[in-house]
């Protein structure tokens, strides 16, 4: 069933009435891309190729360019238009380019940040990125036996505020070479 068949479902409800009380259809609008003002990283372009990507779209490319220039950065568009690529790339980059950068991605969920990092190691793997990106989480489902070395390789770490108060905070000393 469509998204308009399931609300149309849903406002002849009785158990729903009086519950939706506005609703919008926005027209379907032509993606609109852009280039970045820096080339990306050659391995970038490999992982984007293998992804099937061919060209980035405009917030995709802003973001990447406000990054290198050292801006924040805010993005909020809708589902399943490529947010996580508006961080990973630069986030990518700046891993490839320094050996001993690392990075902290904090997701509310630990369930949201296992299913980024299944991108990242795909994408990663495809790319044959491995040995320089090497994404891991680290939550309260993290076996012990496990911990240390995650610690010691991962260039990108997922995780979650729990566990960054919990996990890492309080064990400073443990990751500083991370």
């Amino acid at each position: 069933m469509d998204a308009e068949g399931f609300i149309a479902r849903l406002e002849v409800d009785r158990r729903y009435r009086r519950q939706i009380v506005h609703r919008r259809c926005l027209a379907a609008r032509p993606a609109e891309y852009r280039a970045t003002d820096q080339p990306l990283p050659e391995q970038l372009r490999v992982l984007l190729g293998n992804e099937g990507i061919e060209r980035l779209y405009c917030h995709q490319a802003e973001s990447y360019d406000a990054v290198g220039r050292g801006e924040d950065v805010v993005i909020c568009t809708g589902t399943a238009s490529g947010k996580s690529l508006s961080y990973h790339l630069p986030v990518m980059a700046g891993l490839l380019a320094d050996g001993d950068a690392r990075a902290l991605y904090l997701y509310p969920a630990k369930a949201l940040a296992h299913d980024q990092q299944g991108n990242l190691q795909r994408m990663v793997a495809q790319a044959e990125l491995g040995e320089v990106l090497k994404p891991a989480c680290y939550d309260g489902d993290t076996p012990t036996h496990r911990r240390a070395g995650i610690r010691r390789s991962a260039t990108l770490l997922l995780s979650n505020p729990d566990m960054l108060h919990q996990g890492i905070l309080p064990h400073h000393a443990k990751w500083a070479e991370f």
